[in-house]
């Protein structure tokens, strides 16, 4: 069995700290993002951020990942490298952050419409964040495992999306990838119990297209096999009786959303 660190009440207030720091950071980068911006000025926004704010950037350097940012655009699923890549209207680009401060982690992801979504990749960016929902549901004690990954891909094969099967959600604390494994496929009451004290990324990531994906040269990068387009949502979680403790926040984006919508 893999060794699973319960969290301490003091500990998860910790990691909320941290969840604060990428969700804040997150909502900074809903600000900036718009047609004909690089990449690569997301990424240093996000460091300048998180660095300002008394943390540091999870992503830089973990495991020789050279950016604070993973930011896949349009059939990239995750860990896409910013660059010169500029935004255009109808892209969609996924944007996970990490924070470590106070030596405990933060962790979430958010995709982003650049102007007005094609109504098949609106119904994938909302089915994507409702399986995140329906899994951060089953994120209390006595469940296991299997019965968030069973949620989330229940609702996303309902729709005839894909569930990429190679990534997954994880344990989160005081390393960015901790046990137990959260797949975002499975089996309803299979897997480890959930219990309390236990902290999860939950992270769905879903393709338009065919659940397969292609790994690139670059040792990171992951795309659709079909180049259809991806989406990709993340909430670090703590385990709790009656309903779990979301210490991400999506809040700050949604603020910046929908002032940029009454613009």
């Amino acid at each position: 069995m893999p060794k699973i660190n319960y969290r301490t009440p003091e500990e998860i207030e910790l990691i909320r700290l941290s969840c604060q720091l990428v969700s804040k950071t997150l909502g900074e980068i809903a600000k900036l993002i718009r047609p004909g911006i690089k990449t690569i000025e997301l990424n240093k926004a996000a460091e300048t951020f998180i660095r300002d704010h008394g943390g540091v950037p999870a992503f830089l350097n973990y495991n020789g990942f050279p950016f604070s940012l993973c930011i896949s655009p349009n059939n990239q699923v995750v860990h896409g490298f910013p660059g010169k890549y500029e935004l255009v209207p109808g892209d969609i680009i996924s944007v996970d952050c990490g924070v470590v401060m106070n030596k405990y982690y933060g962790d979430s992801a958010y995709t982003f419409s650049v102007g007005e979504p094609s109504e098949e990749i609106r119904k994938l960016m909302q089915v994507t964040m409702e399986c995140l929902e329906l899994g951060i549901s089953k994120a209390v004690p006595g469940m296991r495992i299997g019965d968030v990954s069973y949620a989330v891909q229940e609702h996303a094969e309902k729709f005839h999306f894909g569930v990429v099967k190679e990534l997954v959600g994880h344990g989160v604390g005081t390393k960015l990838h901790e046990k137990p494994d959260v797949p975002n496929y499975g089996k309803r009451g299979s897997g480890i119990k959930l219990e309390e004290g236990m902290v999860i990324a939950i992270e769905p990531m879903i393709n338009a297209g065919r659940a397969s994906v292609r790994f690139w040269d670059d040792g990171w990068t992951i795309s659709t096999s079909d180049g259809k387009p991806s989406a990709h949502y993340e909430h670090t979680v703590a385990v709790k009786k009656g309903k779990a403790d979301i210490l991400t926040s999506f809040d700050y984006i949604e603020k910046v959303l929908k002032e940029k919508n009454n613009t």
